[in-house]
C-alpha cells in the first residue's frame, strides 16, 4: 500500500487547486445504481485491478434513509476530488450482509475502510479480518465497538440538549418553565436514541414546572411517529411541546396535534431536515433543530481517512460538529437543493 499511497499523495501535491471542498452530492442512488454498486465491490472492476489510486471502500449501514444517502454522496463526491477510487455497499440494515459486504471490500484490497455498522459490535468478525490484512477502519456517524482507528461523528447528547435548552426556553425559561412535553422516541436501545434522549432531560428535567411524556419507540420513521403520537395526545390533551429524536418523526407530531386542534403547539427537532428547517423559517410551530449535516460528515470522513494513509495521527474522535437552528436563523440555512441543512463552518 506504502507505493499506492505515496503516488497518490504526488497527484495531490501537483495538483492541489482542483482538490477543492466537495460537497454533498444532490440525488440519491437508485435502486438501480445500488445493485450496480454492490455488483462492482464483487467484480473484477473494483479495487485490487492493479491501479495505482488509493481505492477507499464505504459499508453504509443502509441506503432507504436519506440521510445516510446524502453522507454517501459527499463521501464519493470527496474522495472523487481527491483522486481516489470509491466503492461502497448497501448492507440493508442486515449485519450478516454488513459483514460479507466488508469482507468482499477486503478481499478485493482496498487500501481503507469506512464503516457505518448496522450494530455497534455486529461487525466485529469484519474488524478482525481487516486488521488481519492491515486495512485501517474509519467509523462513520455510528460507533463500532472496537477495531477501528478513527470515529467521526457527532455528540448526539449534545444535540439532544441544545434542543432540551430550546424547550426550556419557549416554555418560560430557566426557572420559570412550565408546560408539559411529548418526547417521541427514536429506536429502542439505540445509542443515537439514548444519547438524544438524555441530553434533552439534562436541561428539561432541571424545571419542577415541565411534565414530559415519552412515546413508544417510532424507529425514526414518521408513520410510526404519527400513530404513537396519535395514542398520546389521546391520553393527553394538554400538550404544550413536541420533542422528537429527529426532525422526520416531528414532523408527523406536528401533523396530529394540528389534527387535534393544537394550533399553538411548537416543535423542536434534531438533525436540520430541510423541511423543518423551511416550516422553522415559515412559523409558528416548529421553532428549532439541532443540526446533524451530512455531507460535511461523509467529506470529513474521507478527509480523515485520506489523512491516516498519508501517515498523520488522527484523533480516536473527530466531531462532525453541530448548531442550533432557529427562527431567528432559519432563513439563513434554507437550500432548496440540499435535503439537510448544511453548517456553516468557519
Amino acid at each position: 500500500m506504502a507505493n499506492k499511497v505515496k503516488a497518490i499523495l504526488s497527484v495531490l501535491l501537483s495538483g492541489s487547486m482542483v482538490l477543492a471542498f466537495a460537497g454533498c452530492g444532490g440525488s440519491a442512488p437508485s435502486a438501480k445504481d445500488s445493485q450496480k454498486t454492490n455488483q462492482t465491490v464483487s467484480g473484477a472492476s473494483a479495487a485490487g485491478s492493479g491501479s495505482e489510486k488509493i481505492v477507499i471502500g464505504f459499508s453504509q449501514c443502509t441506503l432507504q434513509s436519506p440521510f445516510y444517502v446524502s453522507i454517501m454522496d459527499a463521501a464519493k463526491a470527496e474522495a472523487e476530488a481527491k483522486g481516489a477510487e470509491f466503492i461502497y455497499a448497501d448492507a440493508q440494515n442486515g449485519v450478516q450482509k454488513q459483514n460479507s459486504d466488508i469482507q468482499d471490500m477486503i478481499s478485493k484490497g482496498v487500501d481503507i475502510l469506512l464503516v457505518n455498522p448496522v450494530q455497534s459490535s455486529g461487525v466485529q468478525p469484519a474488524m478482525a479480518a481487516a486488521k488481519s490484512k492491515n486495512i485501517p477502519v474509519v467509523a462513520v456517524d455510528r460507533n463500532i465497538k472496537e477495531g477501528y482507528t478513527s470515529f467521526v461523528g457527532r455528540d448526539n447528547k449534545a444535540m439532544g440538549k441544545l434542543a432540551g435548552e430550546k424547550a426550556v426556553e419557549l416554555l418560560g425559561g430557566a426557572g420559570k418553565a412550565k408546560g408539559k412535553i411529548l418526547e417521541v422516541q427514536g429506536g429502542a436501545g439505540d445509542q443515537v436514541m439514548m444519547d438524544r434522549r438524555d441530553g434533552f432531560h439534562s436541561a428539561v428535567d432541571k424545571e419542577p414546572g415541565i411534565k414530559v411524556i415519552q412515546t413508544a419507540y417510532c424507529d425514526y420513521e414518521r408513520s410510526k411517529a404519527v400513530t404513537a403520537s396519535q395514542d398520546a395526545f389521546q391520553a393527553n390533551k394538554d400538550i404544550d411541546l413536541i420533542y422528537a429524536h429527529n426532525d422526520d418523526m416531528a414532523l408527523g407530531a406536528l401533523q396530529v396535534a394540528k389534527q387535534r386542534g393544537l394550533d399553538k403547539i411548537k416543535v423542536v427537532g434534531v438533525d436540520g431536515l430541510m423541511e423543518a428547517v423551511k416550516q422553522i423559517a415559515a412559523g409558528p410551530n416548529y421553532q428549532a433543530t439541532a443540526l446533524n449535516d451530512p455531507g460535511y460528515e461523509g467529506k470529513l470522513a474521507v478527509d480523515t481517512a485520506m489523512d491516516i494513509l498519508s501517515g498523520k495521527t488522527a484523533e480516536k474522535f473527530i466531531d462532525a460538529k453541530t448548531s442550533l437552528v432557529d427562527a431567528g436563523s432559519a432563513k439563513d440555512y434554507v437550500n432548496d437543493s440540499l435535503t439537510f441543512a448544511a453548517l456553516k463552518i468557519e
